[in-house]
Parts: structure tokens; C-alpha cells; sequence
């Protein structure tokens, strides 16, 4: 296994002050809405100039776009690292859950930020925007996991498209119902319509040539 090399003391040092700014952002955000929050109030509330803030996001709306990145990062790593023996809807639903966890397990905060992202158009726009990368993303990984060439048939993008739809549905109820909604269930809800799709033997696929050339 490769070891990743460690971060140098100023990629802490940075990783830390965006942490930070993302932080006070989103609870801005929840507090009032995004757009009644200037960047001068996030910058003001850690404490540092709006200059310094534009060294590290070009505009408020990418400091949500990070909170997304991060969420399609987790999915496809959490993906990359379920046991290979189960089945795509097994790994598929586990891989969601760990996104729609990260939301909806810690924080009221994490719910009023959701909220946000799905009622503001803006914001929604790139959310989608962003799970059109994910599809992709989502889509290599099971190509890989089913030993087929992802770009030979249609099966790896329609699964991994039917997981973020998944994915999307389940946090449009939850975030509607205001957090009442147990969003374990409605994963399970979810995956238990698409398992069978999801399962199905990808016979468009054409297997991966592994012929010595």
C-alpha cells in the first residue's frame, strides 16, 4: 500500500483556516440564508479580513461547493473500499449511506445547511452539477468491481446514476420532513426499489481486454 506523503506545515496550516471558514459559513448560512450573508459577516466571524477569505474561496457559493466536494470524495472512497464480494447494491446502498450520514448524523446545523442547498436555486444547481462528476466517478469504480470496461456498456452509469438518484430522493424527504424522517429507512426504502436493477447482469459490458500486447 502507498503511503500518502504527509502534508506540509502551511497545508495544515491552510487545510485548517478553510476548515474553519467552511464552519462559520454554513452556520451563517442555516442561521439566515445564504443569500442575506455577505462575505464580509464570514470573514468577520473568524476573525480575519475579507481579503484574507478571497485567499481561499472565490465567493460564498464555493464554500458550500467544498462542503459537495467533500461529500463525492467520501462516497467514491467508500466505494473503492467495500469487500469485493458483495453484490452492487449491497455496495452501492452502504457507499450512499455514508454520504447521507455525514448529513443527517451529526448536527441540526447539517440539516439546515441541506435545506438550504435544495432551496436555493443557485445552490441546487451546483449540487447537481456535482453529482453529475460523482456518476462518473461512482461508475469507474464499479466498472472495476465488476471487471468490465466502463466506457463498453451502458450498466456501470445507470447503476451509478440510480444510486445518486437514491441519494438525492432520500435527502429531499428527510430535509422536507424537517429531520422526522429516519434516513436509514428511507436509504433502505430506496435500495430495496433499485436492488434489482442494481443487480442485474451487466450483458451489454464488454469485459476488460486483458490480453498481453
Amino acid at each position: 500500500m502507498t503511503t500518502a506523503p504527509t502534508p506540509s506545515l502551511a497545508e495544515r496550516k491552510r487545510r485548517l483556516v478553510a476548515d474553519e471558514l467552511t464552519k462559520a459559513a454554513l452556520s451563517l448560512f442555516a442561521e439566515q440564508g445564504f443569500d442575506a450573508v455577505t462575505v464580509d459577516e464570514i470573514a468577520a466571524s473568524t476573525g480575519i479580513s475579507k481579503r484574507t477569505f478571497f485567499r481561499y474561496f472565490a465567493s460564498k457559493e464555493d464554500v458550500v461547493v467544498r462542503f459537495l466536494a467533500d461529500l463525492g470524495s467520501g462516497m467514491r472512497a467508500e466505494l473503492a473500499g467495500r469487500p469485493t464480494g458483495e453484490s452492487p447494491s449491497t455496495a452501492l446502498r452502504n457507499t450512499v449511506w455514508a454520504a447521507i450520514d455525514a448529513c443527517a448524523g451529526h448536527s441540526e446545523q447539517t440539516l439546515r445547511v441541506v435545506q438550504l442547498i435544495l432551496g436555493t436555486p443557485a445552490l441546487r444547481a451546483r449540487f447537481l452539477e456535482h453529482q453529475s462528476q460523482w456518476r462518473e466517478d461512482l461508475a469507474a469504480e464499479l466498472a472495476d468491481r465488476l471487471g468490465v470496461d466502463p466506457a463498453a456498456g451502458l450498466h456501470p452509469r445507470m447503476a451509478a446514476g440510480m444510486a445518486l438518484t437514491a441519494f438525492d430522493v432520500v435527502l429531499q424527504c428527510w430535509s422536507a420532513s424537517d429531520g422526522a424522517q429516519d434516513p436509514a429507512a428511507l436509504t433502505d426504502q430506496a435500495f430495496a426499489a433499485i436492488a434489482p436493477a442494481l443487480d442485474a447482469t451487466p450483458v451489454d459490458a464488454a469485459p476488460v481486454d486483458t490480453t498481453p500486447r
